[in-house]
């Protein structure tokens, strides 16, 4: 879906059409990055991921808009429902991408570029925004064919054109070829995606690990990876939350602070959701924007807000020097499981423990629904009432499926 939140939004507000949009969090508080941007808004030089306060200066007449999740979900499910008349196999790939495998449709239905159409109209129709469809033999190529042509656009990748199409492109258009990757790829040589196609799979081993070899396999559209048949409709592999604060963090009590205001907001969505999560992570970005992820298992899966912070705490300061203040941070709960899957205890948690901390999130999280977020608090956050002033369940983040999750490990030819 183009511009997917941006775009939702814009149906609800017909009068902002004609403005550059935003949504986001609080610019008041310096709270938030981009997460989507309309086309007027992208003109005028506002990305994704942006600070909003980079955006207002690149385009001081953006209006921002609070993000609003249910709503995304709900087109999401519904777009999912519309796929889902064309093939049972299905990948979300996030709330706004999907893979879908029509091979077994094309001879009602018509070939891939055909069926692409009639989809991309249907979306349009029924559900008032616009889809960018790719279309090819493998994962990667079908969604590099997405991002070619935006908005409301189909692009056909086949075994025919894919060399003069796909190959002259920026190695970075391709998947999982971040910033890092892009600079290292530039260090020997390589800027394109038909460079990197060409390169020996030897050096490229030996540069980046394992990843290199995929990322060779997938430049020459030899990634066999299969769609994955969904049994459940809503794409939420993660649950997470990340935030800009207020002012640089310069303390470890300060992120301290910080971690625990996330982490309640994370531990409320997941019982919100009746999940659980077996991994912890965190993200951190400082004041230069040089930012990196790190995560661990939690020894026990785990909605309560403390095991969270204080999981999310003990990465933190095994992974951060304090070279430089801290701009923005984030916490995440993967690898969920149903809240009401039977757990096997052992000896070295306290269970009643346990119990009491998580009706105590209850308890707060009651509360604070009937008379507001900031009535009641933790101690630890009068320590820095600014940094503290931060309602992270306003901004939030749900985290999409990665690629090499579960089953999606990289089918790759026999090189032998």
């Amino acid at each position: 879906m183009n511009s997917c939140y941006a775009n939702i939004e814009l149906l609800y507000r017909p009068d902002l059409r004609n403005r550059p949009v935003a949504v986001g969090g609080d610019p008041e508080q310096r709270h938030g990055i981009v997460l989507a941007k309309n086309q007027l808004a992208k003109r005028a030089g506002v990305k994704t991921a942006m600070a909003l306060w980079e955006a207002k200066r690149a385009c001081p007449d953006i209006v921002f808009l609070p993000p609003d999740y249910p709503k995304y979900l709900y087109f999401s499910r519904v777009a999912g429902e519309i796929y889902g008349e064309y093939t049972d196999l299905r990948e979300p790939f996030g709330i706004d991408e999907c893979w879908a495998d029509v091979s077994d449709s094309t001879s009602v239905r018509g070939d891939g570029a055909k069926i692409a159409e009639e989809i991309r109209r249907r979306i349009r129709t029924e559900l008032g925004v616009t889809v960018s469809v790719g279309v090819s033999w493998n994962k990667i190529f079908a969604k590099l064919g997405s991002d070619y042509k935006k908005p409301d656009a189909v692009t056909v990748i086949s075994r025919e054109n894919y060399r003069s199409l796909v190959w002259p492109l920026p190695a970075s258009d391709l998947l999982y070829v971040g910033p890092a990757t892009t600079r290292k790829l530039r260090g020997i040589g390589i800027r394109t995606i038909g460079e990197l196609a060409a390169a020996d799979p030897a050096l490229l081993t030996r540069v980046f690990g394992k990843i290199g070899l995929i990322l060779h396999v997938f430049a020459n559209g030899e990634d066999r990876t299969p769609v994955n048949n969904e049994v459940y409709e809503v794409p939420i592999k993660s649950i997470g939350n990340s935030t800009t604060t207020p002012r640089d963090l310069l303390t470890d009590e300060d992120v301290r602070i910080t971690l625990f205001i996330l982490a309640e907001s994370v531990a409320g969505r997941l019982k919100d959701n009746g999940f659980k999560g077996r991994t912890i992570g965190i993200s951190v970005r400082d004041s230069e924007l040089w930012g990196f992820t790190r995560q661990c298992r939690a020894g026990r899966p785990t909605d309560i807000s403390t095991e969270i912070a204080e999981a999310a705490f003990r990465l933190f300061q095994a992974n951060y020097s304090w070279q430089r203040p801290i701009r923005s941070i984030g916490v995440r709960a993967s690898d969920l499981v149903d809240a009401n899957m039977p757990d096997q205890t052992d000896l070295f948690h306290n269970e009643i423990l346990r119990d009491k901390l998580r009706r105590t999130d209850i308890a707060v999280g009651d509360i604070r629904r009937r008379f507001g977020f900031y009535t009641i608090q933790r101690g630890l956050m009068y320590c820095d009432p600014q940094l503290s002033h931060v309602n992270a369940r306003e901004d939030h983040i749900i985290h999409p499926h990665g690629y090499f999750e579960d089953g999606n490990r990289v089918f790759m030819p026999d090189r032998t």
